[in-house]
């Protein structure tokens, strides 16, 4: 389930409602666009009833996105979306169950009233712990998180005669027994976490920058270029779209990633043919052909996930692009690059036709990468599918609505 965050905006001060999934402010009073960046992960508070009192915030570390496992003979998955106390303090909720998708929240800023416990959990402690409630059986050859979202979130406290009170409902929780020093001394009492509001301007050109809630590449239709958000400011991406036949052609984006393997030798298309044992004759000109993976740039649930992965990438098929932006009918892109890197190894396992031959040998596999393009391919709407106008591929319609909450 998703939640909500009460924001104003930084021009006009007018509140806005975002989703948890957004990340183009949009103020419907003075109209004004703003791209929302944090340098590592949003922070965000749970609203409190109890005022006057001295609140101490208590951090709880949310992961939601999709985990694969390639175990066994088989590549298994889940969505997993759970929150879990970040501090060794007994007694305190271990999760926020509903919490968060039932209340509204607002991000923490300086201006935050308050202290806040410092987060001793770290990402990959969380993620031991997604991973062990997703084992299956057999032996567990690779794990891969895709699609996640990582955020803190803070359940506000006061303490009050050696006591916890849940700031919320204004009752005990649990009786610190050493004493409210020892809870008052891990804190941070001037936390410097700053949201950052970039400004939607093309950097090339300065036109505004176009884009929908939740993507994490804008485009300019100005000077038909692409931009995603790094270390606080837009950074160029490679873009090319594959021109579409009829007015009904909708884009969709896809990451296309040229690299090299080192550990195993898939240097060449033709070296990911005879690695995954596809029934198919290695042509000579593959040989020279440097290998490229494809990955959705949209989130969407992850059996059809895993089969636009092999789909594109076995088929390798060599588009006629261009470099002018469709005038309408793109699709968000909300699957940022760096998540798309991480796809390359389940391409690997999941195109295999031999897995128990290609499992074993994933440890050992790591990827130069060469390049990175985010490729528009066009498809058509069916009715229930969209289907790609160059190949038989096709994704359901109501799978793409869906992975927009993902």
């Amino acid at each position: 389930m998703a939640f909500t965050v009460e924001q104003e905006c930084p021009q006009c001060g007018a509140p806005i409602g975002l989703e948890e999934t957004d990340h183009l402010l949009q103020c419907p009073y003075c109209h004004v666009n703003s791209f929302l960046f944090a340098p590592d992960y949003f922070r965000l508070v749970l609203p409190h009833k109890a005022p006057g009192k001295e609140i101490v915030y208590a951090p709880y570390l949310r992961f939601k996105g999709n985990v694969y496992a390639c175990q066994g003979q088989t590549i298994g998955h889940r969505i997993v979306d759970i929150t879990h106390l970040g501090i060794p303090v007994k007694g305190l909720p271990i999760s926020l169950g509903l919490r968060p998708q039932a209340m509204k929240m607002r991000f923490v800023t300086p201006d935050t009233g308050g202290s806040f416990l410092r987060c001793s959990l770290r990402v990959a402690d969380v993620l031991a712990k997604v991973g062990r409630h997703t084992a299956g059986s057999g032996q567990l050859f690779h794990r891969a998180f895709i699609g996640e979202a990582v955020s803190l979130i803070y359940l506000p406290l006061f303490v009050q005669k050696e006591m916890v009170f849940d700031a919320i409902t204004n009752r005990p929780i649990v009786k610190l027994t050493q004493g409210e020093d020892t809870f008052k001394s891990a804190t941070d009492n001037h936390p410097r976490w700053r949201l950052t509001f970039m400004s939607t301007l093309c950097p090339q050109c300065g036109w505004s920058l176009d884009g929908e809630r939740d993507s994490v590449v804008l485009t300019c239709s100005n000077c038909h270029t692409a931009w995603e958000a790094s270390e606080g400011k837009f950074v160029r991406v490679s873009l090319a779209f594959v021109p579409g036949q009829g007015q009904k052609a909708v884009y969709l984006p896809f990451w296309r990633i040229t690299a090299r393997a080192e550990g195993i030798e898939i240097n060449s298309f033709a070296d990911f043919i005879r690695v995954t044992n596809q029934p198919r004759v290695a042509q000579e000109a593959w040989e020279n052909q440097d290998m490229s993976y494809w990955c959705p740039a949209f989130k969407i649930r992850p059996r059809i996930f895993l089969r636009l992965l092999s789909q594109l990438t076995v088929s390798q098929k060599d588009f006629k692009t261009e470099e002018t932006i469709p005038k309408r009918d793109l699709y968000p892109v909300t699957m940022p690059q760096s998540e798309a890197a991480q796809s390359m190894k389940l391409t690997l396992a999941n195109s295999a036709m031999t897995k128990r031959n290609t499992f074993p040998l994933l440890s050992q596999l790591n990827f130069a990468i060469k390049d990175s393009t985010l490729i528009y391919l066009p498809f058509t709407d069916k009715g229930h599918d969209m289907v790609q106008q160059n190949m038989r591929v096709s994704v359901n319609k109501k799978a793409l609505e869906y992975g927009r909450y993902l």
